[in-house]
């Protein structure tokens, strides 16, 4: 009798940019020149402070088990940040460091939600949410925002979606897909929402705080009103900020109850997080941000390159993002066309034929929940983007 599979996988699917991230590498491997502007990853070294804070870490034997929710030092210093640089008063057991950010919020679903919730998702919305939610056994309740109010959920949409099963609200700002940040007085009305409801808590992502362009500004949402913090789930990590994607390191600030069980869930499932990232990411934070200057000023020259070329591409348009380091392009006006000899039907195909004709790697809109556009990441360097653009304008007007 060969193994049968719990009914739950039947319920999730494969990460949508890591397909199209690994469909291009094939390509690579195979000689063709490939543009790759699917995977949400920095394309700078990690700085070299980090590395060598690293390379200490493993010669002074740091290299054994650490408590399951990370080393004192490590959550000293995020619960000293947060305090001091966020406004928000943090205790180091209310910090739970894990394997990345979405390990964070693996934990944090599992920590509060079952089966019979529901968790509050915003479209469009990070590959990976609805299908961590899927996993606790509660129900993705997805709602639709829009272009012309720039894919900001509304009070009003919040509040007519709540129901006595709804648990959470999930938000991220600023957004992977779309780049999109709210303003403080945006997220001030729906932490009023939120607390006109018992029942109600939110899990804000905000892994691209400190990836911000022109005036957008980065709110703590845990810190806009008074008791929002008892019922708010921070997340964040150092894979953005300092190119550390690979080292898999992300945070958590929660109640301390809820932290506790998210902590003892980590120490099950994984026990502690890798015990040298744990002493580069405590380099990262408390060390010199230099780096982080100087990537904010890549990214902005390499937005403005995104915005002109996007701006001269046949039928599409596109926001300016506000932070992180993507493009959320509207390509709905391509689909029913003929592209590289085949007729467009959604925004699959369309990336789909985009990588196979115009050898350039982007991101369907519908792994984000919103059919009809493609969101392509500026972290490259601009030879690159603009070698890419090139081809893909010449993939859209023949």
């Amino acid at each position: 009798m060969s193994l049968t599979l719990a009914e739950r996988v039947s319920a999730i699917a494969p990460s949508a940019t890591l397909a199209m991230a690994g469909a291009a590498k094939r390509l690579k491997a195979e000689g063709v020149d490939v543009f790759d502007f699917a995977l949400g990853e920095p394309d700078f070294k990690t700085p070299e402070n980090i590395q060598e804070a690293a390379l200490k870490a493993m010669r002074s034997g740091q290299t054994h088990y650490t408590p399951p929710s990370g080393i004192p030092e490590l959550r000293q210093a995020l619960a000293k940040m947060y305090s001091e640089t966020r406004g928000l008063p943090t205790q180091d057991v209310q910090v739970v460091v894990s394997n990345g950010a979405k390990h964070s919020i693996h934990n944090a679903l599992m920590a509060v939600c079952g089966p019979g919730d529901e968790v509050i998702i915003p479209a469009p919305y990070w590959v990976s949410y609805a299908d961590l939610v899927k996993l606790t056994g509660a129900t993705p309740v997805v709602l639709q925002t829009t272009e012309a109010n720039e894919f900001k959920l509304t009070p009003e949409q919040f509040l007519a979606a709540v129901t006595p099963r709804t648990k959470l609200l999930m938000i991220n700002s600023p957004s992977n897909p779309t780049g999109v940040v709210y303003t403080r007085a945006e997220l001030e009305a729906l932490a009023d929402a939120v607390l006109k409801s018992d029942q109600v808590g939110v899990l804000s992502d905000e892994i691209y705080e400190q990836l911000l362009y022109g005036d957008a500004e980065a709110t703590c949402f845990a810190t806009l009103r008074p008791g929002l913090a008892d019922r708010t789930i921070t997340i964040s990590g150092v894979s953005k900020t300092y190119a550390m994607t690979g080292w898999r390191i992300g945070w958590s600030i929660a109640p301390t109850p809820v932290a506790k069980f998210m902590g003892d869930i980590q120490s099950q499932e994984t026990s502690n997080p890798c015990s040298v990232s744990q002493w580069a990411a405590l380099e990262a934070i408390t060390g010199p941000q230099d780096s982080v200057v100087a990537m904010k000023s890549q990214f902005t020259k390499r937005r403005a390159y995104v915005l002109e070329r996007i701006a001269a591409l046949p039928d599409v348009t596109c926001i300016a993002p506000g932070g992180a380091f993507y493009a959320f392009m509207n390509i709905s006006a391509h689909l029913g066309r003929t592209l590289g000899g085949k007729v467009i039907g959604d925004s699959t195909e369309f990336c789909l034929t985009a990588l196979s004709s115009a050898h350039v790697a982007l991101v369907m809109g519908s792994a984000f929940g919103a059919e009809g556009y493609a969101r392509l990441s500026f972290a490259t360097d601009l030879t690159t983007l603009e070698r890419g653009f090139d081809a893909l304008e010449r993939f859209l007007r023949h």
